[in-house]
């Protein structure tokens, strides 16, 4: 089976992430299909708490042959209700949970990486940048 990861880059440029979390992710079998050939995007994806479950929006899949999906639905999040209750403690102003990572792991089950995290003001994404030429600069003398 293709190794999966489709990563979210504009999230570490936005945001800083406070705790990370792994979960497992209810998908179609035609979902996986288009996830495995590289057809989703994270951009513009988010998380929220519904009813003590939590779901993602804005990720699209890419619809694959005649047994389509909806490519932006709403897809559940498989968190264990001890990690769920962490992430709703942590929920204040500022604060939301961003979709950083969709992979595989070695047995080949679709997971998604999520972090709580706090948006960065423009100051903080020019340091962000500043920070990033410099090694870059780095690496190139080494």
């Amino acid at each position: 089976m293709q190794r999966v990861d489709i990563k979210n880059r504009k999230a570490s440029f936005d945001y800083f992430f406070l705790e990370e979390f792994v979960a497992g992710i209810e998908l179609f079998g035609s979902e996986v299909k288009s996830i495995i050939n590289g057809k989703a995007s994270l951009v513009d994806s988010f998380c929220y708490i519904e009813k003590g479950e939590v779901f993602i929006m804005g990720m699209n899949i890419t619809p694959m042959g005649s047994f389509s999906h909806e490519p932006l639905r709403k897809r559940r999040l498989l968190l264990k209700k001890k990690e769920i209750k962490k992430i709703e403690r942590e929920l204040t102003d500022g604060i939301t949970i961003i979709v950083k990572k969709l992979f595989s792991n070695q047995k080949g089950k679709i997971k998604v990486e999520i972090a709580i995290a706090k948006g960065k003001k423009n100051y903080d994404k020019r340091q962000s940048i500043k920070e990033r030429e410099i090694s870059r600069e780095i690496r190139k003398i080494l």
